[in-house]
């Protein structure tokens, strides 16, 4: 097979590296062993390439860190950008929200979104580096879709927003506010009295779990209490129904939850009061987002507004001024959340 050379005639060996800042199709065709016409067919999904073959070009690309620049050329034959926007799912009030934000804003930009679920999918970094062959520039919710060898291959190449993760370098962020919301809901349940608090909600999923469960922490602790360990449990309906059983079962004892987002709270109180039990009088729940359900429940659900929608629309702005030529902004942008009050905490119901 005839080694893959560049353009100006060198040997596509002087191409090779293992990082994006070196990278080319020509490094990719000689590692992998095809022609530079295979590594295209393949990372165009043409469907014409063995499996054999296709393997070892995307092994290739992963080795290297390649990132094509596809998306690029195409701006040369049309008007708009189009964006990636990366999510875990869709189940739950909180990622419909977002996608609406950053899909409303994308249309009025003129701006085409292509999205991508990574669950279910056994390799995230390799889906990340596909889906940038297509598209101008990447929002991603958290940081499990954005590793930092991803990072590295897109750094440079296409622009990349990072929504509610952890900051990476080079890398753009916004995120809502969350400690100091977290610790005056904390102090808030605590003000009524409530002695057993249970922190529902894995601080270790996500950033922002982390900073509302430190938030829970601060509250305990500006009071002289120590807090209990949190409950680490997936956000999910289900998962909410089965803490409520374990509760109505006393294997847990609380006389408030502070759930790290109102999907849980729901359930859970729901889930309680089927079963006789007096929300707020003998236990109050209180959550974080302030969905729609959460002001027609009774008792209306104490919360925290969080701007998902806001979020969604910052991201799709951000990734428009970068495409265009602006510059990244070095510090996240932070969005302020706000206390909600009703009647799940133990307060009147207005």
């Amino acid at each position: 097979m005839a080694t893959a050379r560049k353009p100006n005639g060198q040997s596509s060996g002087q191409a090779s590296g293992t990082s994006s800042a070196g990278a080319t199709i020509y490094s990719v065709a000689e590692r992998a062993g095809v022609s530079i016409a295979t590594v295209s067919r393949v990372l165009q999904g043409a469907g014409t390439v063995s499996t054999t073959t296709t393997q070892k070009v995307l092994d290739a690309v992963e080795q290297l860190n390649y990132v094509p620049l596809g998306a690029a050329r195409s701006l040369a034959v049309r008007h708009h950008e189009a964006h990636g926007l990366i999510l875990p799912e869709l189940s739950g009030p909180y990622y419909a929200e977002l996608l609406i934000g950053f899909e409303s804003r994308a249309a009025e930009l003129g701006q085409s979104v292509t999205l991508m679920l990574t669950e279910g999918k056994a390799d995230i970094a390799r889906a990340v580096r596909q889906l940038a062959t297509h598209v101008d520039a990447i929002a991603v919710l958290g940081s499990a879709a954005m590793p930092p060898a991803v990072a590295r291959a897109l750094h440079g190449q296409k622009p990349v927003v990072i929504i509610a993760g952890a900051p990476q370098e080079g890398i753009e962020s916004v995120r809502a506010e969350n400690a100091r919301s977290a610790e005056q809901l904390t102090e808030h349940v605590l003000a009524h009295g409530r002695t057993r608090l249970l922190f529902v909600g894995d601080p270790d999923g996500a950033p922002d779990i982390s900073e509302r469960h430190a938030g829970f922490v601060a509250a305990h602790r500006a009071r002289d209490l120590e807090p209990a360990e949190p409950l680490r449990v997936a956000f999910r309906e289900g998962t909410g129904e089965a803490v409520a059983e374990r509760i109505l079962a006393g294997e847990l004892e609380a006389d408030g939850l502070v759930c790290a987002n109102d999907e849980l709270a729901l359930a859970i109180m729901s889930h309680l009061q089927d079963a006789g039990r007096d929300v707020p009088g003998e236990i109050a729940v209180v959550g974080w987002d302030d969905v729609m359900a959460a002001r027609y429940v009774r008792p209306g659900l104490t919360t925290v507004r969080q701007p998902v929608h806001d979020l969604g629309v910052l991201a799709a702005e951000r990734l428009h001024q970068r495409v265009s030529g602006g510059r990244p902004l070095l510090e996240p942008q932070v969005l302020p959340t706000a206390l909600v009050i009703r009647g799940s905490c133990g307060c009147a119901a207005p």
